[in-house]
């Protein structure tokens, strides 16, 4: 008889139709390990799940089964791929206290780092200069003080948590909504291949799973369960980042949020989160501060980074931009220059990283 890979009937179980985290402890609960549960009468199986879930777990394994079998146990031959089970003692013990923990997590690199405190660092794809810079400079922060930093892999602020994470010592964890052998977004590829080297992908998805738009908000429950909370960068109203923060306080976990203009689009969500009781913070220190961590002191918290030398000593322009967006014609007649001679000095701060243009002619400060 040829020996079945240890993951093999947590696999069977995942892909038989009907049964989702919820239906699968259920069995579990009452059948224990998998195999049990395959082992078990038709009868038996109905006092726990429907006749139509019981006739689906006796059905043999069809050709398409054993072929996923197959290709994920070669991919766990190969360094830095594993296969962690919901029995398994490299499961996120956090991961233990949400409602529908994963049957299996999917993970390349570094496994341990699951096991490690966390927060988790979300926000919006089509994010401002700010929020790409807050989010990298607090994630480094806070990955400085040992926090893992979790996020999705995705454009935006994401992309700007994990680079800005594996900059410290708490690295970084990016939970992905599609299969372990799928970078998503393409444009991510190049740091995909590093997260996976220094730092961790996971995925609870099977191998080949495409990037389905249904799967991206249910992985979110993963992004918030791995961690002690949830920091949400910049979101609009509408924002599935507000997802994620939604499942961490259901979860149990902290919600953190940083302001924004009022003007702003991509600050409303937050701002919505603050007034539902998320904490306001400005820098990394008052995440470590609410969640009793100490920031080293080598560690510049971002929000207390002095502004940086040049025009704004010798103009005093960004003093009168505010912090608003601030139409051009509107900084003409604060400055009392011309527009063509304050377009120079515009264009001097935006390639300074100093501030931003945004549309409608708008212009808006940074840092």
């Amino acid at each position: 008889m040829e020996l079945l890979p240890d993951f093999y009937f947590w696999l069977r179980l995942e892909q038989t139709p009907g049964v989702g985290p919820g239906t699968a402890r259920k069995l579990l609960t009452s059948f224990g390990l998998p195999e049990h549960i395959f082992s078990a009468s038709y009868e038996a199986l109905c006092a726990v799940v429907t006749p139509k879930v019981a006739r689906a777990l006796l059905i043999p394994p069809g050709d398409d089964f054993l072929r996923l079998s197959e290709i994920t146990a070669s991919w766990t031959m190969q360094q830095g791929n594993y296969v962690v089970t919901l029995a398994d003692a490299a499961y996120p013990p956090t991961l233990l206290e949400i409602p529908d923990p994963p049957l299996m997590l999917y993970v390349k690199g570094r496994p341990d780092l699951l096991r490690h405190p966390g927060i988790g660092v979300v926000g919006s794809r089509n994010a401002t200069a700010q929020g790409i810079r807050n989010a990298e400079q607090f994630s480094e922060a806070l990955s400085h003080a040992g926090l893992t930093i979790s996020s999705g892999l995705a454009a935006g602020i994401d992309t700007a948590a994990h680079q800005g994470a594996l900059r410290g010592m708490g690295s970084t964890i990016a939970v992905i909504g599609t299969g372990a052998d799928i970078v998503y977004p393409a444009r991510n590829r190049s740091l995909a291949h590093q997260i996976a080297t220094e730092a961790c992908i996971v995925s609870e998805y099977s191998l080949g799973t495409p990037a389905i738009a249904s799967n991206f908000p249910r992985r979110n429950r993963i992004i918030s369960g791995l961690t002690r909370g949830v920091l949400v960068v910049e979101a609009a109203a509408q924002s599935g980042s507000l997802i994620t923060a939604r499942m961490a306080a259901d979860q149990g976990r902290e919600v953190f949020a940083i302001p924004g203009s009022i003007h702003s689009p991509l600050a409303k969500g937050c701002h919505q989160l603050i007034r539902q009781g998320a904490k306001l913070v400005e820098s990394a220190q008052d995440i470590l501060e609410e969640l009793q961590l100490n920031l080293p002191q080598s560690v510049v918290a971002p929000g207390l980074i002095p502004p940086a030398p040049g025009v704004v000593a010798t103009t005093g322009l960004l003093a009168l931009m505010g912090y608003d967006p601030v139409p051009v014609d509107v900084l003409a007649l604060r400055t009392g220059q011309d527009v063509a001679s304050l377009t120079g000095h515009l264009l001097e701060l935006e390639l300074s990283g100093q501030i931003e243009s945004l549309p409608g002619g708008m212009f808006r400060r940074l840092g």
